[in-house]
């Protein structure tokens, strides 16, 4: 199973995965371990996991040019180009074997209401920010071929299952596949196991959570919960993505101290506008998935509300706890399912 924690040094979190029995790691970006790419740190990197046996995924930066100002070390490490930089990353990565690279397309923003991620930024509408992803990754993809390197773009909060297809069939889906997060999916109102079955073709990387909805006076709250604790059906869920892909790695991500509310605004006209290709019958199925994990919360099955909004103090112990109850639980619908095992 796959995993790793998110604090201390790198090196201490090969070592702390291996012991859990975990098998690899997912690196947000390749320069929080190395920041100025040095050779010699990340050759130690490499060799510790070998000699643990891990594997390791790493990351090369986000591809949205509307909000890569927020990752000024990708800029540093192209001398002010952040395609230069990004660019150097994929050869590094390249260099050590890391071929399965992850990316995004935004990010979380502070703000309140709708915009809390890129899709409603006010300087600027999501189809533009769409349009200058794309040329991105079209100036970004010679180097991936070049390289043998895959982009894996998350379904991250901030983008629909349908606009990454699109991205992929504009690029080609020899250098751009999907980073799976499944728990992200009900932020942009999409059924998982729906959504999963329409991107499970280019899935090459996952980043495995569950998902708890609850209904609010706004619409919806989407949680992050830890695998088999929420409302994704992983027999199926691992089903569909093994079947296109069955040597993937599962990786695990883990929380920190909260369990991530963000909020569906279905009330709010902007909101609606801002999903072209939602339909009404996945809302309602969205509705429905709420209902019973309340159901389940009220036998005491599932946290309550209060629980789920709770800040934990205990981030390291919580985060662990996360991806310890995550694999346990995909071990048991692996080993429910053999026949998924080597599909």
């Amino acid at each position: 199973m796959k995993g790793a924690s998110l604090w201390g040094d790198p090196f201490d979190a090969l070592r702390a995965t291996a012991k859990a029995g975990l098998e690899g790691v997912n690196i947000r970006t390749l320069d929080e371990l190395a920041p100025d790419l040095d050779r010699s740190r990340l050759a130690d990197f490499s060799a510790l996991a070998n000699e643990l046996d891990l594997y390791v995924e790493m990351g090369v930066g986000k591809v949205n040019p509307y909000m890569t100002s927020e990752l000024p070390g990708v800029r540093d490490l192209g001398d002010g180009n952040y395609l230069a930089g990004m660019t150097r990353m994929i050869e590094t990565c390249a260099e050590f074997g890391w071929t399965e690279t992850w990316s995004a397309v935004g990010g979380f923003k502070p703000y309140p209401g709708i915009f809390f991620t890129d899709r409603f930024r006010t300087d600027t509408d999501w189809a533009d920010q769409l349009q200058a992803t794309e040329k991105f990754l079209l100036s970004l993809a010679p180097v991936l071929r070049a390289n043998g390197v895959h982009l894996n773009l998350e379904t991250h909060e901030e983008i629909t299952s349908f606009e990454l297809l699109r991205l992929i069939e504009a690029i080609g889906d020899d250098v751009i596949g999907i980073c799976l997060d499944p728990a992200n999916l009900p932020v942009r109102a999409e059924v998982p196991v729906e959504a999963i079955a329409r991107l499970a073709p280019y899935v090459r990387t996952t980043q495995l959570r569950d998902t708890a909805l609850w209904r609010t006076p706004d619409g919806l709250s989407r949680f992050l919960a830890p695998c088999g604790e929420g409302l994704i059906d992983w027999p199926e869920a691992l089903a569909i993505v093994l079947k296109h892909n069955p040597d993937i790695n599962l990786t695990i991500e883990g929380i920190g101290p909260v369990r991530a509310e963000m909020q569906l605004h279905v009330h709010d006209p902007r909101w609606r506008e801002g999903h072209p290709d939602l339909t009404d019958a996945a809302l309602e199925q969205l509705y429905a998935m709420a209902e019973r994990y309340e159901a389940r919360a009220a036998a005491g099955e599932a946290q309550s509300l209060e629980e789920l909004r709770l800040v934990r103090t205990d981030v390291r112990q919580s985060h662990d706890k996360f991806v310890e109850t995550s694999a346990a639980h995909l071990r048991a619908a692996l080993a429910a399912r053999p026949e998924l095992i080597g599909a």
